[in-house]
């Protein structure tokens, strides 16, 4: 049986956050001391690595189950299906819906059902349900989907991905310029006309990785106890991807039984330009190739790092023409790549 994406779509938000619109944060090291630079040189050195330039924040009035409900009706509407032919809503975050001034996050109900509620869809045959996995979410909603299809549980899916990582940041780590808010949805179905499935790979290392992202306090003493916010050890996520994805993605490839040389794109999750293009290096130097030209398609420079979101919307800008240095045709083959908290890593080889 073949699966396919029959539909794709994703929510951009219009709020452009600059870098210089950092200049006037007080940045704070984790023990709330004072950085020896100022913040235009903490900016510089940030963007040198990780090539973000500014980001996209939601507007005060959108929950992340908002920007996935839009993601989604493009999605829907790309593919042509009636969503009450749906049998399953899937939507991957990491928070929840986030109020902007509020210290909790909320699932209750699951942000799944909240897009099913939005869309209007009345069948209870359709299935909503959250999936947290971190960064790797989406694309391990879609193997999820992928399952459900193969064992006859399913035929028509929608795997969403989205987040609102502006909320949950604190101003005073230099580590909040990675993150932004957006969302990407995608229809998988059987036997589409075109597209295909050949095949993915999944891990969780739980044991000293387990909290190289986590939640914590802010980095500035006096603020708010109750609070807690994303962080991270970006050391050592920068060393367990380079050493672990480049692999994860080799076993997926060759049990697709597709050749090196026949990868058109690598739709990786955007974290870290570096780090993303130390991922792919090594990669290819698995199979003792170089790595070729334009094969990697980056958002990260304008986007920032939506977590979940960033694949799925990669893949629609390249797909709807937005980013016209990288075409696809029917038949090529492309990769899709994530690692996150965890820390999980997965990969998904896919025909277009």
């Amino acid at each position: 049986m073949e699966i396919g994406i029959t539909g794709i779509g994703s929510y951009i938000p219009s709020i452009i956050t600059k870098n210089e619109d950092f200049l006037g944060h007080t940045f704070l090291e984790n023990d709330g001391s004072h950085f020896p630079q100022g913040n235009a040189v903490i900016i510089e050195k940030f963007k040198s690595i990780t090539g973000i330039a500014e980001r996209r924040y939601a507007p005060s009035d959108l929950k992340t189950s908002d920007l996935g409900f839009l993601a989604a009706q493009k999605a829907i509407e790309d593919s042509g299906i009636d969503p009450e032919g749906l049998d399953y809503i899937i939507f991957a975050h990491n928070f929840g819906d986030l109020i902007p001034g509020k210290i909790q996050g909320d699932t209750l109900p699951s942000l799944a059902t909240r897009v099913k509620h939005l869309l209007r869809i009345r069948n209870p045959k359709c299935v909503a349900y959250d999936m947290i996995f971190g960064c790797p979410g989406w694309i391990e909603s879609a193997i999820q989907a992928t399952a459900f299809i193969k064992s006859g549980m399913a035929k028509k899916c929608l795997v969403i991905g989205g987040e609102t990582l502006s909320r949950v940041v604190d101003k005073h780590d230099r580590d909040s310029m990675i993150f932004s808010d957006g969302a990407g949805a995608a229809i998988f179905e059987a036997n589409p006309k075109s597209g295909n499935v050949l095949a993915h790979a999944s891990a969780t290392y739980a044991n000293e990785e387990a909290y190289y992202l986590y939640f914590d306090k802010s980095n500035d003493e006096d603020a708010c106890a109750d609070t807690r916010y994303i962080k991270m050890n970006g050391r050592k996520i920068y060393e367990f991807a380079c050493t672990y994805v480049p692999q994860a993605m080799k076993d997926c490839l060759d049990k697709s039984g597709v050749e090196i040389k026949d990868v058109k794109k690598i739709f990786i999750h955007q974290a870290n330009e570096k780090m993303d293009e130390a991922i792919v290096k090594r990669f290819y130097r698995l199979y003792q190739k170089e790595v070729p030209q334009n094969i990697m398609p980056m958002s990260i420079h304008k986007l920032g790092n939506s977590s979940v979101a960033t694949v799925p919307t990669l893949f629609d800008l390249v797909t709807k023409g937005e980013m016209p240095e990288h075409k696809l045709k029917k038949g090529d083959v492309v990769i899709f790549a994530s690692v996150g908290a965890g820390m999980n890593i997965n990969a998904m080889v896919y025909r277009y």
